[in-house]
């Protein structure tokens, strides 16, 4: 009867204790999920890839102040306790996401927008900041003995399935709304950020619920707590020699492994590859859905052989697999590479469509789309647009074929082309497959690590230490896989290479890992502390 109770015990905290972390990583990742979108929104209309740099550097900068909130929180936590903290923590997440839906475009504030933007995404990085060592450290210390890494990487799970949801409300609302509709300053991709209030304060209801950790309640009644958490975290050698090896030797790789099977392999397929939207969207979600349960399996056997080995050998497939895997994106939505015959009777190509500047009616953009489409099912759309300008004003009723050569000043020398490609059926797989793969190396690298810090740090000063390394691995080194890697692209190109060298990005992940593998494999231990009341 009292397994059973425990039991029931235990699996409250994981589901109170899950849904509030699911909804953070939820608010987190929206963001991520609609830069493409966002850039266009908050930056100049003209700005192209400068604009996509500007908003995943926005995106980063949520990730790099995770470690101040950390800080911040990890010590209220070891202060005042894991409970009333991740409930401060959630309340500021949800807040400052839904402000972002708020938030008006470059067209009407000028920049004054991403400004804002960006004051609230670091508001949402210091409050993920404290949330994961919170809810990390509360399952932990309810946890029986021997069964830690099961039940901490069910709070793992919430990452990936905070990326499920955020893709999942996304799709939903844009396949209703439509591209235009979704995609205009007030439209349909800032309802995922308005969602947000409604699902922080059911979790906030819930979580009112909780009662304090068993192990932070009987310090307290004893007055063992810390005094001084950042002082005895990173004051004492011993200590802070852990805090080293945390970060050097297993958090760094995770976090890279992390943003990279989940982040860079999202944004690698459609702004590299030109997967369409919804398709590059239904195959993440595809694949996340087959690997989440990995999470848990190597969590389990985390408690059987180790917690070393696992996450180790999720950073040496990784290493060795990226560029191959990168490599076969690359060929599958190549048109280059298509064996499949040109469907004629589906190929179209539009009549020309002139759109004039808004803000200068002497410049007109002269559009036209060409879609390829094949036999087996796929559809590769081009959209050629030319900009001219003119020495007088246009005139709207003007045919584009029937515009007198007299008034074209200049053009564009080279025209802008916007593909979007659907893949075929055996295509769409192969993407999924390969995204699975990098997915399943996430779980082995992360499904054991919270149960791997929580052993790593005695109780009163647990919550601060875990937190720190843990939020500098994800949000230093994995949150920057994305800006990082489009830069090093775009460092590669040049006249004789104008796309760049795609799987330049790439280098910087493989580095971060290769050098924490070696780390962990001389410095960690795979020894399991059974006792984590010290």
């Amino acid at each position: 009867m009292s397994q059973a109770k425990s039991q029931n015990s235990i699996a409250f905290v994981i589901g109170a204790s899950s849904v509030g972390t699911l909804i953070e990583w939820y608010d987190f990742y929206i963001f991520g999920m609609l830069a493409t979108i966002i850039s266009k929104q908050f930056f100049p209309a003209d700005a192209g890839t400068a604009a996509l740099l500007s908003t995943l550097a926005i995106f980063a900068a949520g990730f790099i102040v995770r470690p101040f909130g950390a800080l911040v929180f990890g010590r209220l936590g070891d202060l005042i306790g894991r409970k009333h903290t991740f409930l401060l923590t959630l309340v500021i997440m949800g807040g400052s996401t839904f402000a972002i839906g708020l938030v008006p475009g470059f067209a009407t504030i000028g920049w004054a927008a991403p400004i804002l933007v960006l004051i609230l995404r670091l508001l949402q990085g210091l409050a993920l900041g404290g949330e994961y060592g919170g809810a990390a450290t509360y399952v932990a210390e309810h946890a029986p003995s021997g069964q830690r890494g099961f039940w901490t990487s069910w709070i793992q799970t919430t990452a990936t399935l905070g990326l499920f949801l955020a893709l999942g409300v996304i799709i939903l609302i844009r396949s209703g709304q439509g591209v235009e509709k979704f995609s205009a300053e007030w439209g349909g991709w800032r309802y995922p950020f308005w969602i947000s209030l409604l699902l922080v304060g059911i979790s906030v209801l819930i979580r009112m619920r909780m009662s304090e950790s068993p192990m932070f309640s009987k310090l307290k009644t004893e007055g063992k707590t810390s005094v001084n958490p950042l002082k005895e975290s990173f004051g004492h050698k011993a200590n802070f020699k852990m805090v080293l090896l945390a970060l050097f030797g297993a958090v760094m790789g995770q976090g890279v492994v992390w943003y990279t099977g989940q982040f860079y392999a999202q944004s690698f397929i459609e702004t590299v590859c030109k997967v369409e939207f919804i398709q590059s969207r239904d195959l993440m979600l595809w694949a996340i859905l087959m690997a989440t349960p990995c999470f848990v399996l190597f969590g389990w056997l985390s408690d059987k052989v180790g917690r070393k080995w696992i996450m180790l050998l999720g950073m040496f497939l990784a290493i060795i697999t990226y560029r191959p895997i990168y490599k076969q994106f690359l060929f599958l939505t190549n048109a280059k590479n298509r064996i499949e015959k040109i469907d004629l009777t589906q190929t179209k190509v539009s009549e020309k469509k002139v759109i004039i500047d808004q803000k200068d009616n002497t410049k007109i953009y002269v559009v036209q789309h060409f879609d390829t489409a094949y036999t087996d099912g796929a559809v590769f759309k081009y959209t050629k647009t030319d900009t001219l300008h003119l020495s007088a004003r246009f005139d709207p009723n003007t045919k584009a074929d029937s515009l007198s050569s007299a008034l074209i000043l200049s053009q564009s020398l080279k025209p802008n082309v916007v593909i979007e490609k659907t893949m075929d059926k055996s295509s769409y797989w192969s993407l999924i497959w390969l995204v699975f793969v990098q997915i399943v190396y996430v779980t082995m690298v992360y499904g054991p690590i919270a149960a791997f810090l929580v052993e790593m740090f005695p109780t009163k000063i647990r919550y601060t230490s875990m937190s720190l390394p843990y939020h500098i691995g994800n949000g230093v080194f994995g949150g920057l896989v994305p800006f990082l890697g489009t830069l090093i692209v775009e460092f590669t190109k040049n006249d004789a290479h104008p796309n760049g060298d795609p799987l330049a990005g790439l280098w910087y992940p493989i580095g971060v890992a290769s050098i924490c593998l070696v780390i962990g494999i001389i410095y960690l231990t795979n020894k399991i502390d059974k006792d984590v009341m010290d």
